[in-house]
């Protein structure tokens, strides 16, 4: 089945916030085979919503929208669509009652402007939203037009979606069921020009199945598509494809879908009874941050030290002064003497360094900005790696961090 999603929110246009929501849509519609065939961002704005949901009504037949639903002014979704389905809004006596019990159990009055959250277009299916106060609405005319309203809000969002509208819409499609499904090889550590080179043998032969690639800070995702399969059929291709896509990108790929980099790393780590410290310079904490966002590092991860000024590579990673003045901070040699001195500041067998010019100054002809280097150590085998990385700040230190945690996975499987 095809349709519309419109988005409703006039922060969403003016970027204050992120519409996680389409993306959230994006992935659940499609797994449970209804294919997006347009997204649309629209004001807070009663003409606005007007205008969208009936241009969407015209063209898929079937359309689900996103906020407005609140008890504030500015939330008019709820009306509007009343108003183009010629339905009454009526109150639900029941919905009003669970409103009422929800500030109750918070110990709180209900402001008397919740009450409209208990209005409903007439013969509207109410889809009951166990985290909040705007229930979802199921509107449909008798020409079996439909339009879905669920809250701006993610949680909430996301919740009724899984609960309440996919289910129904598997059951509206009966035994005809075809999906839209995406799986992901993920690599890092090679350009996107490189890898097409190693995998354009391949694109040829995928067919009907597409791919995508979709190149970030972290590296370049190889995204495969199957696109209105039956569900059996597009998983058994896209499990062949995925196995020669990483056949093909070799040491390059690193896990699959979702897979982080240092959730990967420390499972090397621990499969290897490793210890591991870390001395960043340019990242300023972002390898160890990268690290201790993953729940368990501890059983692995000693601890890091930020030597972002020559005095601390000295005093507490034993950085030789003579390699500083000869070399600079930013050197082979410099970045080779902060991983051996981690190794001794915190007796783990394996360590990580990263030092760099992240900019926007700093740089000079010999080193310009972007310049990093990387080292990492397993018990006393080093390897040490030079990049010149692209992008504004944020992005070198990011690019940086990811590329020193590449830098061991790599030293740990050779």
């Amino acid at each position: 089945m095809k349709l519309e999603v419109l988005t409703i929110g006039t922060e969403l246009l003016l970027g204050y916030t992120v519409d996680t929501n389409a993306a959230e849509l994006g992935r659940a519609l499609a797994a449970a085979g209804a294919e997006i065939t347009r997204r649309t961002t629209i004001a807070d704005r009663p003409e606005a919503i007007r205008t969208g949901v009936a241009e969407a009504l015209d063209r898929a037949g079937f359309v689900i929208t996103t906020g407005g639903l609140g008890p504030t002014r500015d939330d008019m979704t709820k009306t509007v669509v009343a108003e183009l389905f010629g339905k009454r809004l009526v109150l639900d006596e029941r919905l009003l009652a669970g409103i009422q019990a929800r500030f109750d159990r918070m110990g709180r009055p209900m402001p008397a402007i919740n009450r409209t959250q208990a209005e409903v277009p007439e013969g509207a299916v109410i889809l009951p939203n166990a985290r909040g106060t705007a229930p979802g609405l199921w509107v449909e005319d008798a020409g079996g037009r439909v339009v879905v309203l669920l809250p701006g809000v993610p949680r909430e969002m996301r919740g009724l979606l899984v609960e309440e509208v996919l289910p129904r819409l598997v059951a509206r499609q009966g035994g005809e069921r075809r999906v839209v499904l995406s799986r992901t090889v993920r690599t890092t550590g090679v350009s996107e020009s490189a890898l097409a080179e190693r995998i354009g043998p391949i694109e040829p032969d995928i067919a009907p199945l597409t791919l995508a690639y979709l190149p970030s800070v972290e590296g370049v995702d190889l995204r495969v598509t199957a696109w209105g399969l039956e569900l059996k059929d597009a998983e058994a291709r896209l499990a062949a494809v995925v196995e020669r896509l990483k056949a093909a990108v070799g040491e390059h790929g690193y896990g699959e879908d979702d897979a982080d980099l240092a959730a990967v790393l420390l499972e090397a780590l621990r499969e290897g009874r490793h210890r591991l410290g870390v001395a960043e310079s340019c990242t300023g904490g972002m390898v160890g941050e990268r690290i201790t966002n993953i729940a368990g590092a501890s059983d692995t991860f000693i601890g890091g030290v930020v030597a972002y000024a020559d005095v601390i590579k000295t005093a507490a990673l034993k950085v030789p002064l003579e390699t500083l003045e000869a070399y600079g901070a930013v050197s082979e040699a410099t970045v080779r003497a902060m991983a051996e001195g981690a190794q001794r500041l915190f007796s783990a067998d394996c360590t990580i360094a990263v030092t760099g010019i992240a900019g926007p100054g700093g740089g000079t002809p010999e080193k310009p900005v972007g310049t990093v280097w990387l080292a990492a150590r397993v018990h006393t085998a080093t390897r040490v790696l030079k990049r010149v990385l692209p992008g504004d700040r944020d992005e070198v230190r990011r690019r940086a961090a990811q590329a020193g945690l590449d830098l061991l996975r790599r030293l740990l499987a050779e």
